[in-house]
């Protein structure tokens, strides 16, 4: 899913893309109108000044519910990660262009052979409510993410730590049972929260930028400036308001409305349309976010490998990639973590009717096959996806039933159907894989057991030498591009859009929305 938690003819005839957005923006508000080509979308935002200080932001985004959570370490929708990013730190981040950059931690290094992993901690940090942070509250953190009966998100990344000690009041020493060239990564994800040794979720203490004010499931987040926070980079703003929308619609007429300031995660197709409101910027971002067709490799008829290439070759990725993010975004070929240097450069696999045809005959299907494709607003382009899917796989004979779901429906079930959708935000091979392609990952979706992958995926873990282990991982990509449970079509810009007097939103590359949720640089201008 997700946010790394658990959490797709280009012809001007009109285009389908431009009949999509006009469709949704018909009777929204009338403050806009779809009529003919929308024009070009703007390149970047308009100067509005240097930063200033004050003000409330209006975050506008759809989803969340009564399981909505203030404990940043099983964050999973965008309102759970908005709140974990601004009210906690991890030790290390990834920063727009996805470089792993320092954040509680000034360092984190590794001994020799990835056994011993060691963090200094930047000195004077205080939590929102005053108290210093010390290594012991490093050592409770972890301690409390990987609790065995209790496991957080990033639990799957750290299995293999075996024991976390404080060396002194800012070093703490990570002990493994096994190598780990890639603990870094782990511990930059947003998920691995560092708390107080005392932390109570329904009293949420953290060090970032903002600290909780109140909090309604499903309806609202208010959060104010932390007055201890301590980056250089203070926030500028006083207060940020996280809204939760039903649907989209709702949330788009609310931003031509005024009633938010910025929205997380617009359709793609509506992109040109809003942006041409001279009111609106869009804020695009190419992510290595990408959104499966997950295949069940444990049941039937995915638990045949020629079934899954069959439906892997019925995609058109281009046309997917043009209907369903209208353009915003990059063809992709089944494999996942894009950004990793180790990313390989394998044949690009296309739409081939006639094979996926044969494929599916030597597999005993002769006839065709039909299945059931569960779907669900788990994130734009998600249904619209599942939509396109179903007319390009009828050409191999394919007839896909499309079941969708509500939120809180398909969530309730989810990692239990043979067919169906997720979304990840960027990652790097390996955390990637002890998220969601392990057999003991806690989102395989696909469940995912083959032997050989696992193997090179453990020993690419404890392969310290760079270049032997990007050797590792491409192998372990074959594997996935030859029979992986995963249709992997593309990878797709995030798109937001935000009143033109927002200030301090940039392009973002971990594919979380309104610049991986960086509040803390955002500011108010004077509107227009």
């Amino acid at each position: 899913m997700n946010s790394g938690s658990h959490l797709h003819h280009a012809r001007w005839t009109p285009s389908r893309r431009t009949l999509i957005g006009t469709t949704l923006l018909v009777g929204l508000s009338g403050l806009l109108t779809a009529c003919g080509r929308p024009p070009a979308l703007k390149t970047g935002p308009i100067d509005i000044g240097p930063p200033v200080t004050g003000g409330t932001l209006r975050i506008g985004f759809v989803g969340g519910g009564a399981a909505d959570t203030l404990d940043g370490a099983i964050a999973t929708n965008l309102g759970d990660v908005a709140r974990a990013i601004n009210m906690y730190d991890a030790l290390l981040y990834r920063d727009d262009d996805f470089v792993l950059q320092p954040l509680l931690a000034t360092s984190v290094t590794s001994n020799p052979d990835a056994t011993v992993w060691t963090a200094k901690l930047r000195p004077g940090v205080k939590f929102c409510d005053g108290r210093p942070v010390t290594s012991k509250d490093v050592v409770a953190s972890m301690r409390r993410i990987i609790d065995p009966d209790d496991p957080k998100s990033g639990a799957a990344s750290l299995g293999h730590l075996r024991e976390v000690v404080a060396l002194d009041e800012h070093t703490v020493e990570f002990r493994l049972s096994q190598p780990d060239s890639a603990l870094d990564d782990s511990l930059g994800q947003y998920s691995i929260t560092i708390v107080p040794e005392d932390f109570d979720p329904a009293k949420p203490v953290g060090t970032g930028p903002f600290m909780l004010q109140s909090f309604t499931p499903g309806q609202s987040t208010i959060l104010r400036r932390n007055p201890h926070y301590w980056g250089d980079e203070a926030p500028y703003l006083d207060e940020v308001e996280l809204l939760n929308f039903n649907d989209t619609d709702a949330l788009i007429n609310a931003l031509l409305s005024s009633q938010v300031d910025a929205v997380a995660q617009i359709p793609a197709a509506l992109a040109e349309v809003i942006g041409s409101d001279a009111r609106m910027q869009i804020l695009n971002s190419k992510t290595g976010m990408w959104l499966p067709f997950t295949m069940r490799t444990d049941v039937a008829p995915f638990n045949d490998a020629r079934v899954r290439q069959a439906f892997r070759l019925a995609v058109d990725r281009d046309q997917m990639v043009e209907q369903v993010l209208s353009g915003y975004g990059t063809v992709g070929n089944d494999m996942f973590a894009s950004f990793d240097p180790a990313y390989p450069s394998f044949p690009q696999r296309v739409q081939d009717l006639a094979e996926a045809k044969r494929l599916l005959a030597e597999a005993g299907h002769p006839d065709g096959l039909s299945v059931e494709l569960v779907t669900a607003p788990i994130q734009a382009g998600v249904v619209e996806a599942a939509q396109v899917f179903a007319e390009q796989a009828a050409g191999a004979g394919i007839t896909v039933k499309i079941k969708k779901m509500d939120l809180t429906s398909y969530w309730g079930d989810y990692l239990n159907y043979p067919f169906s959708q997720s979304f990840w935000y960027t990652r790097n091979f390996l955390p990637q894989a002890n998220s969601g392609a392990m057999p003991d990952s806690p989102f395989n979706e696909t469940h995912w057991t083959d032997k050989e992958f696992v193997a090179l995926v453990q020993r690419a873990r404890g392969e310290t030498n760079e270049a032997a282990r990007n050797r590792l991982i491409e192998q372990a990509q074959k594997i996935m591009y030859d029979r992986g449970g995963n249709i992997i079509w593309g990878f797709a810009n995030q798109l937001d859009a935000y009143q033109s007097y927002v200030g301090g939103l940039v392009p973002n590359a971990t594919g979380l929305p309104l610049s991986g949720f960086q509040l803390r640089r955002v500011w108010i201008g004077e509107p227009a």
